[in-house]
């Protein structure tokens, strides 16, 4: 019979059969071979017919962000079952990930084929920093910075357990807001796990997205690869002409485990299964071809054995292929960087000095006048204010509202956003307002934008600056006054820099701006404006626009003399922020006996000039404004004293804040809590006369 008007080419049909075919004989492989296939991986069985029908529609200048479940959606882009194979067994030649990540966790640049950013398991987490991809396109398209022949689309695939999650309704948000060109492909198999969606939610995410004025939205029936095929086709172009985001809701049966380790016979029933097995996207896909001139059963029958062949013979080669070298196990925790040494002009003549704040201000100033790629966003930074600090004063006058603007109060979006915004190659600086605001951030933080260059083999490193003002001084209290440092520290792949002067802020601003790398700049709000009693040594003469501080490089912010040295009547201290300031204040009253070194960046450490100083001296003292037990503090004590341990004359000291859950407000209370140069004092009059 002749082929009906509403039902696609024939050709398009036995292309999604066969990958069907090659998907369920994947599951079937991998179920058959459990001891080879012995890391956690899940399947996209019950999803295939939306997952390719949208692999098929996509174009090599889109973005894609698939989850675990997206096998399908790979093998519609055109990826081979090999190059699925090699990651589901965690080999070497795996061309997303190296060996280093789960089955269908990919990240790639490939010509002729849409980019993938890197992809965590946490669930949900994607969301953020594939909207950040949106928002960095609108951005390019409005500032002109590429002309793109085909406007790119990108889209967000989830599970429907993922919807409940916060941070998934911040990326709505904003991209309701802004308007940003995104598919969010939410697909929807009732289960999260063992917990079916009765239990978990009041409504599906269709009538959730309901809620976000501006995120238009559609159902489509997943399983069926007409409806699939149609559906999305129209939603991609719409996107693709309108550049607006649209949420699809697809429903889909779960066929196979929720993991390997996960089985779905442990928490389904076989009503639950036969229920699903009733929407298995093959059998229908292979009765609608049937209905097609010239399909007949045995030509049906005939792909599925080919593709089981297929992917037996996959399947051995990737079983076959080389393990990972060991010896690479630590490469591409860092992109590499340029901006290693120190260059320009510090202390230029005939400049009067600048506070702290204005010399940061200065520096982004010139980096947004230099780099049509730079941009700053955060809470309060745009036009009316300009940041509570006023770090932002007249930049959005300046640079116009957007390329400076304000944010929602969305820390998570404010930085989970940046990997997209850097996978775009744009140079992201964004504010968190106050450190002790930082943590509903530290989940993109650590999920996804430390672990970016690393899991995808350097493929995708996070270039940002997140500013972050951090400290306590007069009052602030127990939300405005927090420390952060030991909680960033403990996050492997980030860079931290904690300037206590206008130069150094100025040059590592600059520093972190030409880091490929993701970089968090703590400034100490005390130090803002000098108004701390002895503080005023934070004012500095300004550097020229060409001075680069790199990170790494202490620096000795109060040498010790000679004498005191040799006699053996010195001691040094380790420090930073406005440690620097309780510790020179303090050393007044042992003249030429103290030498403090200022570390600027926490991470990476000039560990070499700090060895260095303590092995001179023989005394150490280790100080920072953080509570002191388990802190930063001591734990780079512990390290002087493994390294210095012969050198020593005295055990290695700390100071630190009381260990005290909060900043408390009354200032009397305050003092009590933190250290001041009189504690130092104390301590430094002790330890010389150890």
């Amino acid at each position: 019979m002749g082929k009906p008007t509403d039902m696609l080419s024939k050709e398009l049909m036995l292309k999604a059969y066969r990958s069907m075919m090659t998907a369920r004989a994947m599951a079937d492989i991998y179920d058959a071979n459990r001891q080879i296939c012995k890391y956690v991986h899940s399947t996209s069985r019950g999803h295939e017919a939306i997952q390719l029908a949208t692999g098929f529609l996509l174009q090599p200048c889109d973005y894609v962000s698939p989850y675990y479940r997206d096998e399908s959606l790979m093998l519609g882009m055109g990826y081979r079952p090999y190059e699925l194979m090699l990651q589901l067994l965690a080999k070497g030649d795996d061309p997303f990930t190296g060996g280093r990540e789960y089955y269908n966790h990919p990240n790639i640049r490939r010509d002729n084929y849409p980019k993938i950013i890197h992809q965590s398991s946490a669930t949900g987490m994607q969301v953020i920093p594939t909207t950040g991809v949106a928002q960095g396109i609108q951005y390019i398209e409005e500032q002109k910075l590429i002309n793109y022949p085909v406007p790119p689309v990108v889209i967000c695939s989830l599970g429907d357990g993922s919807v409940t999650e916060g941070e998934v309704s911040e990326a709505f948000q904003f991209a309701a807001l802004h308007q940003l060109p995104i598919i969010y492909l939410v697909q929807d198999n009732d289960w999260g796990i063992s917990v079916s969606s009765d239990e978990a939610r009041t409504m599906d995410a269709y009538e959730y997205a309901g809620g976000f004025k501006g995120l238009e939205r559609v159902r489509v029936n997943g399983s069926d690869f007409t409806d699939a095929y149609k559906t999305m086709q129209y939603t991609i172009d719409w996107v693709r002409r309108e550049r607006k985001p649209i949420l699809v809701h697809a429903k889909v049966p779960l066929l196979g485990h929720h993991t390997s380790g996960v089985r779905k016979e442990w928490y389904r029933t076989a009503e639950d299964l036969a229920k699903h097995a009733i929407d298995d996207p093959g059998p229908k896909l292979r009765k609608a071809l049937l209905e097609y001139k010239g399909v007949t059963e045995a030509m049906l029958d005939e792909i599925e054995a080919e593709e089981k062949a297929f992917v037996e013979n996959e399947f051995n080669a990737a079983v076959a292929a080389p393990e990972p070298d060991p010896a690479t196990v630590s490469d591409h925790v860092f992109a590499p960087n340029k901006a290693t040494a120190e260059v320009g002009d510090r202390t230029p003549a005939g400049r009067d000095k600048v506070v702290m704040v204005d010399a940061a201000l200065h520096a982004v100033e010139e980096i947004l006048q230099d780099y049509p790629e730079a941009l700053f966003y955060g809470q309060d930074v745009g036009r009316r204010l300009g940041g509570v600090f006023r770090e932002a004063a007249t930049l959005a006058d300046k640079f116009g509202d957007s390329r400076v603007f304000n944010t929602a109060i969305q820390e998570a979006y404010i930085i989970g956003s940046t990997v997209g915004m850097s996978a775009l190659g744009l140079k992201p600086i964004v504010e968190v307002q106050f450190a002790d605001y930082i943590y509903p951030g530290i989940n993109q933080l650590v999920t996804e934008i430390s672990k970016s260059c690393y899991l995808s083999c350097g493929k995708y490193p996070v270039s940002c600056i997140i500013r972050v003002p951090i400290g306590a001084y007069g009052g602030g209290g127990p939300y405005h006054s927090g420390s952060v440092e030991s909680t960033l520290a403990t996050i492997k792949g980030i860079k931290i820099a904690y300037p206590s002067n206008a130069a150094d802020i100025k040059g590592l601003m600059k520093a972190a701006f030409l880091d490929p790398n993701p970089v968090i700049m703590l400034e100490h709000k005390g130090l803002y404006w000098s108004k701390v009693p002895g503080t005023d040594e934070a004012k500095t003469v300004e550097p020229a626009r060409d001075y680069i501080l790199p990170f790494g490089k202490a620096a000795i912010a109060l040498e010790a003399n000679e004498e005191a040295v040799e006699n053996g009547e010195s001691l040094c201290v380790i420090t930073y922020g406005m440690g620097v300031y309780w510790a020179k204040n303090a050393a007044k009253q042992f003249p030429g006996q103290v030498e403090v070194i200022d570390l600027r960046t926490i991470y990476p450490l000039d560990e070499e000039l700090v060895y260095k100083t303590v092995k001179k001296h023989g005394k150490c003292i280790v100080l920072t404004e953080e509570q002191l037990r388990n802190s930063f503090c001591e734990a780079l004590a512990g390290r002087i004293a493994q390294n210095c341990f012969r050198e020593l004359d005295a055990p290695v000291q700390t100071i630190g804040a009381l260990d005290l859950p909060a900043v408390p407000m009354n200032m009397a209370l305050e003092a009590a809590m933190l250290p001041n140069a009189d504690k130092v004092a104390d301590k430094i009059s002790w330890l010389l006369a150890y």
